[in-house]
Parts: C-alpha cells; structure tokens; sequence
C-alpha cells in the first residue's frame, strides 16, 4: 500500500465514509428544527371560568375573564404568603405552558413537586418558577425565572445561572445563560408573558418567552423530589394582583 492510498483510507475512516457509509451532503448539514408553538400533549388544567379542580383562600382567589385571578388588597394584608393548590394529580416528569401578568409591586411564583406545610392552610413548600413585577424590589432586581426553593434551600438558581446541587451541598454555579440585564429584557411588564417548564428527572429548566431563564440539576438525595403538588403564589407584602391563563400540562 503505498502513501497515498494511506492517507485516502485514514481520510475516509475519520470522515465515516468506511465506518457509517456515505452521507448525502443534506444529512450532513442536518440542523435542528426552528422553534414552534407545539402544543402537542398537553391539557389544560384551568377551564377559565370556575376554580374547579383548585383550592385555596377565596377571599384571595377567583376566576375572571378567562384568567385564574389572585389579589391581595390594602384593607388584607397577607400574614404569610398564600397558594392556590391544583389538586388534579401530582407533578412529576413534566412540560407546563402558562401565561402571567403581574403587577407592578407583585411577587408571585409556580410551585411543583411541593408539599403542603403541616398546621398551615395553603402554604407550600418546594419548587418554584419566580415571578415579580418590575417595581417589587428598591434595587431593581428582577427575580423572575430563577429557580427558588420556598420554605426549603432558598436560592437554587438565580436568573441567568445553571447550577449543580451535589447531596448536601449549596448550589455551585457551573455555566452562565447569559448576561442578567439582557435577560432581564425577555420579562414583558404590565403585560402578558409565557412561562414554559420542563422538568424531567433531576433537571429543571425554566423558560421565559422562549429564552432560557435557569436551570438546576439536583443531586441532593436528601432534600430533592421528584413529585408532589403544582399550586400558585400570591406573596406577603405591598397589594398585588397575578393574573394566570392558558395553564397547559404535558406529563412526559
């Protein structure tokens, strides 16, 4: 065999032509398609006119306007922050398309594989999607689309962070999603926005009008879940008012 026909098998060998076949040149070029609205699989969970199939505080929750309402007022302050619970089964393998308005001073959130708290009344512990209004916080900060923990380990990914949990451990920081002022720009105020969670296993993904907003994968034994309920938040503090429609469930 002489230096030629050499070099044309190592050059077929690592191109895959002896090892896989030939490939047409489009199946080489093969992309991922764009992304589309696919609803495919997925149920809605709220009918848009009636709470049925959820529980919670009445004096805080209604149905109106095709949206599944939670308001806190001035003349009732909340004691401690409050869920509407779904009680149409367990959250476990999951996708969830949902869209929110919240107002400007508001501070709510989607809680899964949650548990209710002993000795409370609608209060959950677990999970939750974040979700504020642009005026809730003096700094300026927006907490939306981060992963946190409620009445558990707290901050498991902050807006623009991907995390690994080891058993026992704080979150660690092992790759950014971006800059957090330019996602901050995906979160729409005083308008509608889609939040889309896909939770499978270990890893949470959270999605915020097609953009990446955190993602966290729990290898805490002790303190992660991989079930439990799905409910919505309205927070303690200034008057507020969350506004939630379309809520759609996919189980995987």
């Amino acid at each position: 065999m002489n230096t030629m026909q050499q070099v044309l098998i190592v050059g077929a060998v690592s191109c895959g032509y002896l090892s896989c076949g030939f490939l047409p040149a489009t199946a080489q070029r093969s992309l991922p398609d764009p992304p589309v609205n696919d609803n495919n699989g997925f149920e809605l969970i709220f009918d848009g006119k009636t709470l049925k199939g959820w529980e919670g505080d009445l004096k805080i929750w209604r149905a109106e306007n095709g949206c599944l309402v939670g308001e806190v007022t001035p003349q009732a302050p909340l004691k401690e922050n409050s869920f509407l619970i779904w009680r149409g089964g367990l959250t476990r393998d999951f996708e969830l398309k949902v869209e929110y308005r919240v107002s400007s001073r508001g501070n709510s959130g989607i809680n899964y594989r949650s548990v209710e708290v002993p000795g409370k009344s609608w209060v959950m512990r677990g999970y939750q999607a974040d979700i504020d209004g642009q005026m809730r916080n003096a700094d300026g900060m927006r907490y939306t689309g981060q992963n946190y923990e409620e009445l558990g380990r707290t901050f498991l990914a902050l807006l623009g962070q991907m995390t690994y949990i080891a058993e026992g451990k704080k979150p660690r920081v092992i790759a950014s999603l971006g800059d957090t002022k330019t996602l901050q720009s995906f979160i729409r105020s005083d308008d509608w926005n889609e939040y889309h969670l896909i939770v499978r296993g270990n890893m949470l993904i959270h999605i915020l009008n097609g953009q990446v907003m955190s993602v966290v994968i729990d290898d805490d034994t002790v303190n992660r879940r991989f079930d439990g309920l799905l409910g919505v938040q309205v927070h303690t503090g200034p008057a507020m008012k969350i506004e939630y429609r379309n809520f759609r469930l996919k189980v995987l």
